[in-house]
């Protein structure tokens, strides 16, 4: 009996310290901010939300997409270390360059063609991000500076690696501001030397590993200002509106619209550029949505409505879409899941003609195959625009039960089952009824046979 009891204790000292280490949080993951822009144009990429951590995962797919194809020259400006607080500390009040250290920075991200910025990208070792480029681009990088790339000569066939290294602050001779003043020298001297010689590029800005910034008593009573990162955030962008005979009756509205005319050619983004709507239309079964562009693209939207007895309400879709240029179209066709009430809008993060498409090309079409589409935070209503100029209520394309709903639920699950065989356990623990007398004669227990 006496046994038994210490092997209950035993087990529950196991439960618990199984329990706690389950439930005890990790360690917080190092983060290193990454600045990307291009003079020819990257891929679109949705703005992390707030607190997001990106994994390496998620970059080597976003790379994939930018180098997937064709020659590219990337400038890869790796700072010893470097962390977003450089930016919030140092970046200055946005666009006057006297209070900035990042002036040259600032400059190129204004004036790239498109820019991406992961504020928090998982550190997981010095050279990750060097490795992950020279995987996607097949080449060894070369380490240069302004001087010594005014005399390199760039061949535009091949894919090229430029490496320009970086100090950070050492605390000996100057203050972290200086450091990364000079820095940003260097990073604009280097963009000069690549204009120049009239090369496109993709250039990345981002650290070997984290810093830690320390405000100096010397500028405790300077105005922080904004973070670049913050700077470089676009503006919301109104809404697309078409009016119609009696009023508002098509709205679109996309962080980007961008497309692409072959499999290796760079990304347009027409939601920076202002369309015409010469050629839409719109009744109470179907309407078209036709945004002319002044570089001679043009997009069109069709969507239909109609009356489904099993759900007895209206429901429209998106049938197809049709992009031209230069003469030449391709077709899109809505697929089923580009749906909603005919009251409703339609909102999806990401809607696109190549992966996890859709959008799903024309067989018909030889452009089809070729041209492609990608539409991030997507929104379209062609029906029931009762709020004027604004959605009505946005059905999402993604399912209420998304992955990450799945394993909190699950987690949840197996933590109450564990607390439940736990509590069970306790519960069989019982108190001896007899005990051995160390002065009197032993307890003896009969066996039968």
């Amino acid at each position: 009996m006496a046994g038994s009891r210490c092997l209950s204790r035993v087990r529950l000292m196991n439960f618990v310290a199984f329990f706690f280490a389950l439930v005890a949080t990790g360690t917080s993951t190092a983060q290193v901010p990454v600045l990307m822009w291009s003079s020819d144009g990257l891929p679109p990429l949705a703005s992390p939300a707030a607190g997001h951590i990106t994994s390496n995962d998620q970059l080597t797919a976003y790379l994939s997409s930018a180098f997937g194809s064709g020659p590219h020259t990337v400038l890869l400006f790796l700072q010893d270390k470097l962390s977003k607080d450089d930016f919030t500390v140092y970046g200055g009040v946005y666009g006057n360059k006297q209070d900035s250290a990042f002036p040259n920075l600032e400059t190129a991200l204004r004036s790239a063609s498109s820019s991406v910025t992961l504020p928090a990208l998982e550190w997981s070792g010095s050279s990750a991000i060097l490795t992950l480029l020279q995987d996607k681009l097949g080449v060894s990088p070369l380490l240069v500076d302004a001087d010594t790339l005014s005399h390199v000569s760039i061949n535009r066939s091949v894919s090229n690696l430029l490496l320009i290294n970086l100090p950070y602050c050492s605390g000996l001779h100057k203050s972290c501001k200086e450091v990364l003043h000079d820095n940003d020298e260097i990073i604009g001297n280097v963009l000069t030397v690549l204009k120049a010689k009239n090369v496109p590029y993709t250039a990345v800005y981002t650290g070997l590993q984290p810093s830690r910034v320390i405000s100096q008593a010397s500028e405790s009573n300077q105005p922080v200002g904004r973070s670049l990162l913050q700077a470089v955030e676009p503006a919301v962008k109104p809404p697309i509106i078409f009016n119609g005979s009696s009023g508002p009756c098509i709205m679109l509205w996309a962080q980007n619209l961008s497309v692409s005319l072959s499999s290796s050619a760079a990304w347009i983004d027409l939601a920076a550029q202002t369309p015409t709507l010469t050629g839409s239309l719109c009744n109470s079964s179907n309407s078209r949505l036709v945004l002319n562009y002044a570089s001679g693209i043009t997009l069109s939207f069709a969507m239909s409505q109609r009356f489904y007895r099993v759900s007895a309400r209206n429901w429209f879709t998106l049938d197809s879409v049709q992009l031209q240029s230069n003469g030449l179209t391709a077709s899109f066709i809505g697929s089923r899941n580009i749906y909603a009430p005919a009251e409703y809008s339609f909102h999806c993060q990401s809607v696109n003609s190549f992966r996890d498409a859709l959008l799903v090309p024309n067989n018909t079409n030889q452009n089809a195959s070729q041209w492609r589409l990608n539409f991030v935070d997507f929104q379209i209503q062609g029906f029931g625009l009762a709020n004027g100029t604004n959605f009505s209520y946005a059905s999402d394309c993604a399912g209420f039960f998304t992955a990450g709903i799945w394993m909190g639920l699950l987690t949840s699950l197996l933590i109450l089952l564990i607390f439940v065989y736990g509590l069970h356990m306790i519960m069989q623990v019982n108190t001896m009824d007899r005990f051995d007398d160390p002065k009197g004669p032993s307890i003896s227990v009969p066996q039968s046979e």
